[in-house]
């Protein structure tokens, strides 16, 4: 008889440990452990894949120095241009002829016949891309608009968007959901500069 009423109570604690409604913060809202989403994280599983593959912290992370040569910095992957460090100067003859195109030793900024250019801030800081909709993302990489913006200025060499114009609509939602799974960096990138008189 005891035998039925221990078991009788275990089986009460795991019906309840399975019923119960998931643990709520103060505000009323659920908390969300990180990896209760097998999908969301394969999501972003894939979307690191596409940034790795894709080469975007090429241009888009700064760089630190290492025994191996550059490497990105990450603690600051993906945020683009530092705006904290200054251009630096060049020589604006080699850039006029229109023959050469310069890059800093960040690989970060570029100068070509089109101005100088600075890698965007991808991280989800609100100085990155925060504030972005899938949308938003989604048109910046298949037309090329700044911010996604239907009126805006295209963006700039060498970013190689015409490359992403076919991607399918799962994989540009994977990209945008790993980047706004990126530890936010506060840094805002400097606008271009126009091409030299």
């Amino acid at each position: 008889m005891k035998w039925i009423y221990l078991t009788a109570i275990a089986v009460m604690g795991l019906v309840c440990a399975f019923t119960s409604p998931p643990a709520t913060h103060k505000s009323g809202k659920a908390v969300v452990s990180p990896h209760q989403d097998p999908a969301k994280d394969a999501l972003i599983k894939r979307g690191q894949y596409l940034v790795t593959v894709m080469g975007c912290g090429d241009c888009h992370a700064p760089k630190k120095m290492t025994p191996q040569g550059p490497r990105p910095d990450m603690d600051r992957f993906l945020a683009g241009y530092n705006s904290a460090e200054p251009l630096g100067e060049y020589d604006k003859n080699l850039v006029k002829t229109g023959q050469w195109m310069l890059f800093n030793g960040q690989n970060t900024a570029f100068i070509g016949p089109w101005g100088v250019s600075f890698a965007a801030n991808l991280t989800p800081d609100a100085s990155g891309i925060g504030k972005w909709s899938l949308t938003q993302f989604s048109k910046a990489m298949r037309q090329g608009k700044l911010k996604g913006l239907d009126n805006a200025r295209p963006l700039l060499p060498p970013m190689p968007w015409p490359n992403y114009t076919n991607m399918t609509d799962g994989d540009l939602k994977a990209i945008f959901s790993y980047l706004k799974s990126l530890k936010p960096v506060a840094n805002v990138v400097p606008a271009p500069r126009p091409p030299l008189p």
